[in-house]
């Protein structure tokens, strides 16, 4: 019996331990290049882009966002629908173990919608992720202008602002 006792606290003591060394999703979820989308003054919604890696075994999602600056954040992606870019509401976005989720436009995606100040360039916003295990991730997010791919990639037959003949 003695044998049994201690046999049971010694697995309750590895249980506890275990369970103090497991990480929240908070904690095992790291954010960079995030930031949201500047927009013109009076321009109801906006968005945030960022790219999320999991450091852990266990697969993490993000369920849910909020933000001061907007009335309503929700978790968005485009779909194609008949030859259209639709954009629509996700219930979480997924980060696999060992992996990483890239938000960014035209993809996954943080809506800010109804925003409740303008969001011009060089600003910051707050923006926290909530995940599937109720912890919390607080970021600062600077805003950017957005960069449409063609002015990144350059314009054909442009180049250095410059026609090409």
């Amino acid at each position: 019996m003695k044998r049994a006792v201690y046999s049971l606290f010694t697995v309750s003591l590895m249980l506890a331990a275990g369970l103090a060394f497991a990480g929240s999703a908070a904690e095992d979820v790291t954010v960079s290049d995030a930031y949201a989308r500047a927009v013109p003054p009076g321009q109801p919604n906006s968005a945030s882009f960022m790219l999320l890696a999991n450091g852990s075994a266990t697969a993490h999602a993000v369920v849910a966002a909020e933000s001061p600056v907007a009335k309503v954040v929700e978790l968005h992606t485009h779909t194609m629908s008949e030859g259209m870019m639709k954009m629509r509401q996700v219930e979480k976005i997924d980060i696999p173990a060992n992996g990483m989720t890239q938000l960014e436009p035209g993809g996954l995606h943080v809506m800010l919608i109804g925003l409740t100040q303008d969001l011009k360039p060089n600003d910051e916003v707050s923006l926290t992720l909530m995940f599937e295990d109720g912890s919390k991730l607080a970021l600062v997010v600077p805003v950017r202008n957005l960069q449409m791919k063609m002015m990144q990639q350059g314009m054909g037959g442009m180049e250095h602002g410059k026609m090409n003949h």
